[in-house]
């Protein structure tokens, strides 16, 4: 068996411009844009990087964005200030921290003092205890991404075994309840887990999100199953690559991701998804 490949630059580009068109039909209506403000501490490259992919997004799809580039001196109250004007702000829809913060400031103090309707990341205590109980609002962009790749290829849910490796608050523990949400019977693998080889071979659905190149290995994978590689992992030569064992998945595997071009361009589509259901929602 050869697994077809999920396309994630595809299915993203085809999202990202129906949210052009929603957006375009808002000013033409005579409303405002959505509006998301990005906040970037320190220079941390990676970080650099993917806010520029954010910021990108936003001008081709017609987002207004707003750019915070602050200094890695900058103390925990005068970030909680800029997030408490930046919530009161009417032409601000979204609000998004890059992750990770320097070590002096506490990214879950960060994360809740920003307005549960403003949170694009989906990362709030709030949000993410409303996926929990089944009713959901601003979702955490990746896992959303991924159910949005899986819904691509017409994948099925109910009575399936998803088997999820890594227990993230950012990915791992946001996808079990997506997948659960969805219908799945779901398993979670962490650090403790003492048999994951034997737990991901029961896996009709595996998600990988640990960030630990060929973490999964290739013979771990039901033949006919669909395997969604969250992991980027920059190797020693500079290339990308996953957390499975991608050549030896695919041999065994119906369907795959590659990495990269596969969850990647997902989670920014999301984010400017989330920014325009948060306007809607505002209404103005």
């Amino acid at each position: 068996m050869t697994a077809k490949i999920i396309d994630g630059k595809k299915v993203s580009d085809k999202i990202r411009a129906e949210i052009k068109l929603k957006v375009k039909e808002r000013i033409e209506e005579g409303k405002r844009p959505p509006g998301l403000a990005v906040i970037l501490i320190g220079n941390d490259p990676a970080s650099q990087v993917y806010v520029g992919h954010k910021r990108k997004a936003c001008q081709e799809i017609g987002i207004y964005s707003r750019s915070y580039d602050l200094p890695i001196q900058t103390t925990q109250h005068e970030l909680i200030t800029l997030i408490g004007e930046l919530n009161d702000d009417s032409e601000i829809d979204g609000i998004l921290v890059q992750l990770p913060l320097p070590e002096h400031l506490d990214a879950s103090l960060v994360i809740e003092q920003i307005h549960p309707d403003k949170d694009v990341d989906g990362f709030h205590p709030i949000n993410v205890g409303r996926l929990a109980l089944r009713i959901p609002a601003l979702r955490p962009c990746t896992p959303f991404g991924v159910m949005r790749l899986l819904e691509s290829i017409n994948e099925s849910f109910y009575g399936r075994h998803a088997v999820v490796v890594g227990a993230s608050n950012i990915v791992g523990r946001p996808m079990m309840l997506e997948l659960l949400l969805a219908g799945c019977t779901v398993t979670v693998c962490h650090r403790f887990t003492k048999n994951t080889p034997e737990l991901v071979a029961q896996g009709d659905i595996v998600v990988a999100a640990v960030g630990k190149p060929g973490l999964v290995k290739g013979e771990w994978i039901k033949p006919g199953a669909t395997v969604i590689d969250v992991g980027v992992n920059r190797l020693e030569n500079g290339k990308l690559t996953g957390d499975v064992e991608f050549d030896k998945a695919a041999e065994r595997a119906a369907w795959i991701t590659p990495v990269p071009g596969g969850v990647g361009p997902m989670t920014v589509a999301m984010l400017m998804q989330n920014t325009l259901n948060a306007c809607n929602k505002h209404q103005f």
